[in-house]
């Protein structure tokens, strides 16, 4: 893949620039993602405490270790990780979703270094100790090329932590027809079923960059606690860690 090339979507991202000021709103159409959001900085943190040999009750438990986070969106994942003590870098193609987090940090007082670009732009010798790609995969246009700059910009003691939806009859039934048509918790259009990945084409692309997959979760919903959790089942959503081999 050239310097120049990228594996952006234009209409994505008009997509989710159109919902920049609903970001924070977790009543609003981010409401999934807020209830979410929770599982995933646990998953996350975890991974990062059990790999540098930190304690995940120490309030600094991420301190001195720089983490990526591509797609960032309008910062859910990037303020409560700078919180922890990391050196966060959000990045996103979105200018109005970049100027929501910059605002939002400011009265929340963090300092975090957002920018409105993509990995493909960044400066190729940064290395991160955490590279995220939190619900991105599914929206690239290129998922193995997306997936090569991931790896070239993760330190080799360092990590991956990628989050998508798989790629099943049952991701079609409850990630699309019932999350988007039934319950409408997003915006019709938000994901394409033909755009999600399956944990084997994930661990196939990470192996061509000498990343293995080190865990795996499912992530799926109870209706009647309404909250998220983690589980073996990864029909419809899922996290994984990829670490250098």
């Amino acid at each position: 893949m050239s310097s120049s090339a990228t594996t952006v979507d234009p209409a994505e991202v008009a997509r989710f620039s159109r919902l920049s000021a609903e970001w924070w709103d977790p009543a609003g159409k981010m409401a999934p993602l807020h209830k979410i959001n929770p599982l995933r900085l646990t998953y996350i943190r975890d991974a990062a405490c059990r790999k540098f040999d930190r304690s995940a009750r120490s309030l600094g438990c991420l301190s001195g270790l720089r983490i990526l986070d591509i797609g960032c969106g309008a910062g859910l994942l990037c303020e409560p990780l700078t919180r922890l003590g990391a050196q966060v870098v959000g990045v996103d193609p979105s200018e109005s979703n970049i100027a929501a987090a910059k605002v939002h940090a400011a009265k929340s007082e963090l300092l975090i270094d957002y920018r409105c670009t993509t990995i493909e732009e960044m400066n190729r010798h940064e290395r991160f100790d955490i590279v995220l790609a939190m619900e991105v995969v599914e929206h690239v246009t290129d998922v193995g090329a997306f997936l090569d700059r991931c790896a070239a910009m993760t330190k080799p003691s360092g990590f991956m932590t990628v989050s998508t939806i798989n790629r099943t009859l049952k991701s079609f039934a409850l990630a699309i027809v019932g999350a988007e048509y039934v319950l409408r918790w997003l915006p019709r259009g938000t994901h394409q079923w033909s755009k999600f990945v399956t944990p084997d084409e994930l661990a196939r692309h990470l192996e061509r960059n000498r990343f293995g997959i080190t865990d795996q979760a499912g992530v799926v919903y109870s209706p009647f606690a309404d909250r998220w959790s983690v589980a073996s089942d990864v029909d419809v959503n899922y996290m994984l860690i990829a670490e250098a081999v």
